[in-house]
């Protein structure tokens, strides 16, 4: 059951990242999410688990009961061919950071004077490539569910939003050569990476799906206003530009709009919707722009024909749109279930190594 706990705990946090992500968002990206548990009732050992992703693409998977970090698509099984020493120095890296969280749990929870009980430390990392090829990176820690602290590569230096983790501030502060060298990799040695994962996994990283789009509308019988909701699906990459226009320029008044989310066949799907005054629907158009379409698409809205039925239809939607968002995290979690210095033959990977990760709290 431990491992479970720690599947869903991990599972929430991914959901979270995934989902914070706007529209437009990175264009290429390289993350890694680790989770300790320790739960006394499931053993006196937490359970670990390290995942990786390119992208929203599960990659590989490390956990306690295997020991081992292990290729989740068949790109990266190629990868450990043609790099050997990896799968090693991952391991390494992975059961490294896996006995360092055993003792920032313990520390933590004397620090916060918790009695003993269920405890969560977490890790989340990774580095970005946008579309205009700037860089971006973040790096770090979580407990409980909340930040605990965090690395800001501008300055560089540690962020403590919280008192208990001013002790941990001021000890990795005092490592300025620590702190410049997880800057160092966040902007470069990431996205080296980043790009050599790329060049493997382009074949399904780097394709391009065309988005379908279709507009629903409803009359809302209170006040003979329209709701109009214009669906996007079945598209790749997660960029995409998607708006209301009103003659020709973006119109942001009483709009709303979902997050981009994941299909389960590894596509993405997004909604927004406008409420108008149906006198003015003319002037109304979805606006798309995405890779997969050689110009923008720009859909005109049409008069209901059904308030009652349409009213069912858009209230469908957008419940399947939510359960298709879960289900496409879930199908990533279940169905795909590191060191870089002088020789390229492991990324800092899924601890992310000798930077902040081996640095007790």
């Amino acid at each position: 059951m431990a491992r479970s706990s720690a599947s869903l705990w991990l599972l929430g946090l991914l959901a979270i990242a995934l989902w914070e992500s706007s529209v437009g968002a990175s264009s290429h990206s390289l993350k890694y999410f680790s989770t300790s548990i320790l739960d006394p009732s499931q053993g006196q050992q937490p359970h670990f688990v390290s995942v990786g992703y390119v992208d929203d693409q599960l990659f590989i998977h490390y956990d306690s009961h295997s020991q081992r970090v292990k290729p989740q698509v068949s790109w990266m099984e190629k990868f450990g061919k043609d790099n050997p020493q990896y799968w090693d120095s991952q391991t390494q890296i992975s059961r490294g950071t896996e006995e360092m969280s055993r003792g920032d749990l313990e520390t933590l929870r004397i620090r916060y004077n918790q009695s003993e009980g269920l405890h969560t430390w977490q890790l989340m990392y990774g580095c970005e490539l946008q579309r205009d090829k700037s860089k971006r990176g973040f790096y770090q820690y979580g407990y409980e569910g909340r930040t605990f602290i965090t690395f800001d590569k501008e300055t560089p230096t540690w962020v403590a939003p919280v008192p208990q983790a001013q002790i941990t501030q001021r000890k990795w502060d005092a490592l300025p050569a620590q702190n410049q060298y997880i800057k160092s990799y966040l902007e470069e040695e990431c996205i080296e990476w980043l790009e050599k994962y790329l060049s493997y996994g382009k074949e399904t990283l780097q394709r391009t799906e065309t988005p379908k789009v279709t507009v629903s509308s409803r009359t809302e019988v209170e006040d003979g206003m329209e709701m109009h909701i214009c669906q996007v699906h079945g598209f790749y990459p997660r960029d995409i530009d998607a708006s209301w226009r009103r003659d020709g320029e973006v119109w942001l008044e009483e709009t709303f709009h979902g997050s981009v989310a994941p299909n389960a066949d590894g596509t993405y799907h997004y909604w927004l919707s406008i409420r108008i005054d149906p006198k003015e629907r003319s002037r109304y158009r979805c606006h798309v722009e995405h890779d997969g379409l050689q110009k923008p698409l720009d859909l005109e809205l049409k008069e209901p024909t059904n308030s009652k039925s349409n009213l069912g239809l858009i209230i469908g939607c957008v419940v399947a749109a939510l359960v298709l968002a879960c289900i496409g995290i879930l199908v990533f979690f279940k169905k795909r279930q590191d060191d870089y210095k002088a020789a390229p033959t492991s990324d800092r990977g899924s601890s992310s190594s000798d930077q902040g990760s081996n640095q007790t709290v």
